[in-house]
């Protein structure tokens, strides 16, 4: 490879985390190509919006908060996530003169000279005295294993592989999980498979009334605390609860939403439980989440004996030079602005020599 390329800060990851992380380096005086760069591997604006099913229109989005400095506004609820949110990452990076490279894989980070650490891509080599690493997830769609998995004569995929419920009409579909994406799914495909049944490890949770700033401070501090512990995140998602809205009460009305525990075992024709229940599937739709990619950070040795990386805020507390964005309390989209925000501050300090805070 050739010679590295030296900046004071990369960015991992061009999704929300990424690009707010980008953004406030800007406000912090520092430039993109000379100060800091940003490497996405993705063919194009957006993150992994940008990879949503188009049935998952921007109207049925959870949460999606403006990245800073930028409204989102005007957006059509019809139009599909995908699309919106694309677009809007695009005009935001060009906005703010962010100049994200891509597509650039990053292979892994290791430790360099001089206290920096060397970040291998796909596009040769940088050497930085800091990292931003917004990753996400959607790269490390989480598969369960159930005994005779290997048998099933019907379909298997994960949501991550999702394109919407026409593909899955007359099928028989086993959905599995208990999040949002799960009951998006059940909703959708009712109208058109043969016949749905959703399982779930643990009985969904329903959250009646609004959602407020005390509620999310709450849900977050749940997180936080298994991250600080060394634990590997729970998404906030799992502490706050499905909303209960008129789609899941008409769910619920209708029995698309009747739940059953999750099966014992998978037969070639569907899965069965201990007690000798049976259900015949030709689908097993597995939206049983994902997990935080970060395979490239292997050799920094950030992990704790829990599986998880120990945080202080977003800085990693086995590398003060590593910052995790997007990962376990700042893995929701206002999480992320607000993280990004944090991690620019922090980084500033240790690039002038500050002490950091504890």
């Amino acid at each position: 490879m050739n010679a590295a390329r030296e900046v004071e800060v990369v960015v991992v990851g061009a999704g929300q985390a990424g690009l707010s992380a980008a953004y406030h380096l800007r406000r912090s005086g520092a430039g993109p190509g000379r100060d800091f760069a940003v490497l996405d591997h993705s063919p194009g604006p957006g993150g992994a919006w940008q990879f949503r099913w188009p049935s998952l229109t921007f109207g049925k989005v959870h949460g999606m908060h403006a990245l800073p400095g930028m409204e989102l506004t005007d957006a059509d609820p019809a139009r599909p996530s995908a699309e919106v949110v694309r677009e809007y990452f695009d005009r935001y990076e060009r906005a703010f003169d962010l100049r994200v490279r891509r597509p650039v894989d990053v292979r892994t980070v290791r430790e360099g000279a001089g206290g920096r650490l060397l970040v291998e891509t796909s596009e040769g080599i940088w050497a930085t005295r800091a990292l931003i690493n917004a990753t996400g997830t959607w790269d490390r769609p989480f598969w369960p294993r159930y005994p005779g998995q290997e048998t099933f004569r019907g379909r298997q995929l994960h949501t991550a592989r999702y394109a919407g419920p026409e593909e899955f009409a007359g099928r028989r579909v086993v959905v599995v999980g208990g999040g949002a994406s799960g009951t998006q799914h059940l909703l959708e495909l009712a109208p058109y498979a043969a016949a749905t049944t959703w399982v779930t490890r643990r009985p969904p949770v329903f959250r009646e009334g609004p959602f407020d700033e005390e509620a999310g401070r709450a849900a977050v501090a749940l997180v936080e605390e298994r991250v600080r512990r060394g634990l590997p995140p729970r998404s906030v998602v799992s502490v706050t609860g499905l909303p209960l809205n008129d789609a899941i009460r008409r769910g619920l009305a209708d029995g698309v939403l009747d739940r059953l525990p999750m099966f014992d075992r998978i037969t070639p024709d569907g899965v069965e439980w201990r007690d000798g229940r049976k259900v015949a599937a030709d689908v097993i739709l597995w939206a049983t989440g994902f997990r935080a990619a970060l395979d490239h950070l292997a050799p920094l040795g950030l992990r704790e004996p829990g599986g998880g990386i120990r945080l202080e805020g977003t800085r990693a507390v086995a590398d003060p030079r590593v910052h995790l964005l997007g990962y376990g309390p700042s893995a929701s989209t206002i999480g992320a602005n607000r993280a990004g925000r944090a991690a620019v501050r922090d980084i500033r300090r240790l690039l002038d020599g500050e002490p950091l805070a504890a």
